[in-house]
């Protein structure tokens, strides 16, 4: 089991930390206050709350994630994306697949 967290910019020091399963890729912080993790091989794609680091969703992939999530915006509307599968321990197959995040206010 790998530990991911996330570190302050300002002072270099971890804010937080959360236990997952092994991964290839790192976290896409959201300006709403959101940090996706999507890179482990555990088929999840995990959302948790930047300040406390508590896990606020989750969804099941086709297959283990093997890339850092993205994220873009059309029509107003902000998506955040992951590859998922290529072989291996991540399973079978290839699947793109994007998730819309509800409309909230600018995190702060």
């Amino acid at each position: 089991m790998e530990v991911e967290g996330i570190v302050s910019l300002k002072t270099g020091g971890i804010l937080w930390q959360a236990p997952l399963t092994p991964n290839l890729g790192g976290p896409i912080v959201t300006a709403s206050g959101l940090a996706f993790l999507g890179a482990t091989i555990d088929k999840r794609f995990h959302a948790f709350d930047v300040e406390t680091g508590r896990e606020l969703w989750t969804a099941t992939l086709p297959a283990g994630a093997r890339a850092t999530p993205m994220t873009y915006e059309a029509g107003g509307r902000q998506f955040v994306v992951i590859a998922a599968g290529g072989g291996g321990p991540f399973g079978a197959g290839d699947a793109i697949i994007a998730f819309a995040l509800p409309r909230l206010e600018p995190y702060r």
